[in-house]
This record gives C-alpha cells, structure tokens and sequence, in this order.
C-alpha cells in the first residue's frame, strides 16, 4: 500500500501562511499608517489613562479555539492594548527610568520578526550584525577592541552576566565544575547603598546570598565613600572573607549620582578586585559632548552594564554586558554538546553566540539599534543626552524659582527629586504629595514616580525621553502648584 498516497488523501496540510496575500498586505499598510498617526499624534493624548471595565474584561477571555479575520483581530488589538499603553513613548512620561524608543527601531524589531533568525549563533548575517552593534557599544564606552560582550534583555541580566564573570574569575576555584560551596574563603562584593535591586538579585542568583553585597554608605551627593569603602575591605580581609568585586554606579536610580569611578578603578587595581560598572542609566553619557567628563572612567572597568533601550531609545528589551577579558567572559558560560559542534563550513561553522550568556536561544535584538544609528549617527544620540541634561537643571531652576516647591538635591545628569511643600511634614506631607503624583497620572497630564532621598520621601522626574520639551516641564511645575494648592485648600 502507497502510506504517502493515503495519508495525502485523508488529512490536508496546513500552514499558517495566508492562502492569499493580498488582504494581508493591505492590511500591513493600514497597521503602518496607523503606526506613523499613532505617534505623530501623541503629543495630543493623554500620558496615560485607566482602563474602563470592558476592556479589562477582555483579558479575561477564554483561549480561542476557532480562527477569526486577521482585521477583527488588528481591530481588538487597536481598540484594547494600543488605546491604553504604560505611556513611557510620551513626551510627558518621567517615571522611573525608562526608553522612549523610536520608529526605525520599530521597523528594526519588525524586520528582524520577520527574518526570524535566532541568535544562538551560527555563519548567517543577524550573528555578524549582532557583534557589529556590540562593537559598537564598546567604541562607545572607550573598551578595546579586544574586549567582549553580548546582547543581553537589560541592564538587570547585564549586570548578572558581568557579576558571573567577576565571581568566577576571582573565587579561586573552578566554580563551574565544584559549585559555590566549594570556595574556601566567602567572596565579599562591595557597591553604595544606592544600588539597583538587581544586584541583590545577582547575589542570590549566584548563590553567594544577598549577604555577600556589602553596602557602602554615601556621601551628601549619594556617591559612594570611598574612605568607608576601603575600610570595609580590609575588615572583610581580616575577618577571613575574600574580596572580590567592587560596583560602581554610573547613575544611580533615585538622583542620577556618579560615582567617583576614576578614583574606584585605581583602588579595585591596589585591592586586586574585579572593577564593575552599573550604567545601565548613565554609562552612555560617555557619547555627549558637553557631559561625558561625568563618567570618566568608566573605560577602566573590568565589565559594564548599559541599556541601549534607555539613552539609545531602542524599543524595549535591549541591554548589553561588556566584558574586557574576552578570554574570561567565554570561559564563563561556553558549553559545546555534541548537537552544538562547529563546522568547518555551512551555517555552524560561525561564532555561538550563546558561548557568552545564559541564554541558547536569542532574539535578533540588534538590527533596532543597528538601524537607529546608522539613521541617525551616534553624534545625535549624544547631543539629546546634552539635552535631557539640561532640561533636568532647567526644571531645577523653575522649582528653586517656585515658592511652594522644594528641590531634594542638585541634579547630577537627568533625575530631579522635589516636592511640594506647602508647610507641613512628615506622613501628611508624603500624603500630599502622593495624591499630587496620582492626580497627574490620572488626569493625563504627567507620569512621575516617588522615591526616598536621605530619609524623606519626594516626587522623581527622570527625563530620558526624545521627545520632551522644555515647554512640558513648565507644564508641569503649573500643574502640580495647582494640584498642590487643589488638595492642600481641601483638606
């Protein structure tokens, strides 16, 4: 019996390409033309908005079983998630730190959707772009040309992967082959009490425990002392624990504080320590003319996190680890199984990606950026990072200029903290200000968040974003004056 001839005969094949191309394409005009209008227009929309009850509630519907038109699902899609985004793209969104993203890098990730290529590794084109963009980061960053690097979701996984390298590299065993448990004398990493969560993380992740961070305090400007941080390393050394790393924030996430990288570099080299760099929101002020000075430095270190998806404005997710030891950040993490052996020829006969990260499979990330600064050249980049400065320093100078506002502390880059005070402190005053922030958000005008600065609690204005103007930061200090004296005038 012909098995082929009958089961052709019995089950048809299927694919999830259309049977006609034609209303795709039209309608992947219509998706484009509503793109360009959907961020022309963004000014004109609120930074953010609540989400009423129907749409809620179309989250909440079951798995699809049957097909529906690709137009009714655009449709849905239209109506539902692109009607009620985060808002980090708009103008007027300061909160926490993020991107603001791009159109090219839009098509970027589009395009490299639609080539579809993993970036394990493998001799095909996205690997060689993939190399070329992290090249192209450390150029940024004064590295060697020798030095290594991967694509990375963001700084948390970027600083993880840089960590790695550092507590491998200085345990004194091979921790890949006898594990943690078997490092004689505790390792011991140091960075300010400003630091990232993700550091924690990294610690737990390692399996060093969250106790193995020490935190160093701050001077009045949130850098990091280093008079307390060397006393803590010879503590560390003469209770019988092995220093190992030392993390340097350039930028950190409450004020934007620098620390003074030049004078940790010189005492991770007279300490022996791995010499890490957490810039994952200021390490590419290195590109902009008028305040690279601020990040001096940072060319030393031993590895650096940075998020192109921040200051570069690639669309989320896109961070990069650099490592300056190629030869340790591959000893790392390469593993070769049998089913993953190079080739003297053909596609596996290229570099494996994966051989410098945790992940095997890996997205195309590169191409949004690849294209961004191939549209508009890293000079421009640096020039709107001078700009996000400045506007930082001029909403400064209009809230030491208003009364009933009070700035936390001079900007160091792009983070202001300030709040409004109309006379009163403690918890009533955290309320007001809470309910100000809240308001704002509510009502579309502004999207802020809240920190705690040396004890007391502020409103946080990070601006990181292409399109602010200095016209939405007047705007602001008015709005929240009258929300300020609106809430104030009915309690």
């Amino acid at each position: 019996m012909d098995v082929a001839h009958e089961t052709h005969g019995i089950v048809a094949e299927e694919t999830l390409d259309p049977s006609d191309w034609t209303d795709v394409q039209a309608l992947s005009h219509r998706v484009i033309d509503d793109a360009v209008d959907y961020l022309r227009e963004l000014r004109d929309r609120p930074v953010w908005r609540e989400m009423p009850a129907d749409v809620r509630d179309a989250f909440t519907a079951p798995l699809s079983r049957s097909p529906a038109p690709l137009d009714a699902v655009y449709d849905e899609v239209s109506r539902t998630v692109m009607s009620y985004p985060m808002g980090n793209i708009h103008p007027r969104f300061w909160a926490w730190y993020m991107g603001s993203s791009n159109f090219t890098g839009a098509l970027g990730d589009f395009l490299a959707a639609i080539q579809g290529s993993n970036l394990g590794g493998g001799n095909h084109a996205a690997g060689l772009m993939d190399g070329q963009v992290v090249n192209w980061c450390k150029e940024m960053l004064g590295f060697p040309a020798s030095a290594s690097g991967t694509l990375v979701s963001g700084g948390s996984m970027a600083n993880i992967i840089g960590l790695t390298v550092a507590r491998n590299t200085r345990a004194g065993i091979d921790v890949r082959e006898h594990g943690v448990a078997a490092i004689e004398k505790p390792l011991r990493f140091y960075g300010s009490d400003q630091l990232h969560s993700c550091h924690r993380k990294a610690m737990e992740a390692l399996g060093l425990g969250n106790r193995a961070l020490r935190r160093i305090p701050t001077d009045a400007g949130s850098r990091i002392d280093i008079l307390a941080l060397r006393a803590a390393i010879s503590e560390d050394r003469a209770a019988g624990f092995r220093p190992a790393c030392v993390i340097g924030t350039a930028g950190t996430v409450n004020t934007g504080a620098i620390d003074d990288l030049r004078a940790l570099a010189k005492l991770a080299h007279e300490e022996d320590l791995w010499f890490h760099v957490d810039g994952c929101i200021g390490a590419l002020v290195a590109i902009a003319p008028d305040n690279a000075h601020r990040v001096a430095g940072i060319e030393w270190a031993d590895s650096i996190a940075l998020d192109p998806h921040k200051w570069l404005h690639a669309p989320f997710e896109v961070g990069c680890a650099l490592v300056r030891d190629a030869v340790a950040h591959r000893r790392t993490f390469a593993v070769t199984p049998e089913y993953l052996e190079s080739t003297p020829r053909g596609l596996a006969s290229g570099e494996w990606l994966h051989d410098y990260g945790l992940q095997t499979s890996r997205g195309f990330r590169a191409l949004k950026v690849w294209m961004a600064l191939k549209e508009h050249g890293v000079d421009k980049f640096g020039r709107l990072i001078d700009q996000n400065i400045a506007q930082a320093f001029y909403l400064a100078g209009l809230i030491e200029a208003e009364p009933s506002l009070e700035l936390a502390m001079p900007p160091t880059i792009n983070i202001v903290c300030f709040r409004y005070q109309p006379g009163i402190a403690g918890e009533a005053l955290k309320a007001l200000n809470t309910e100000i922030m809240l308001r704002l958000q509510e009502q579309g005008i502004a999207t802020l968040s809240d920190t705690t600065v040396h004890g007391d609690h502020w409103l946080r204005v990070a601006i990181a974003n292409h399109r602010t103007r200095r016209d939405d930061l007047d705007l602001l200090v008015g709005e929240t004056v009258r929300l300020g004296r609106e809430i104030a005038g009915s309690s």
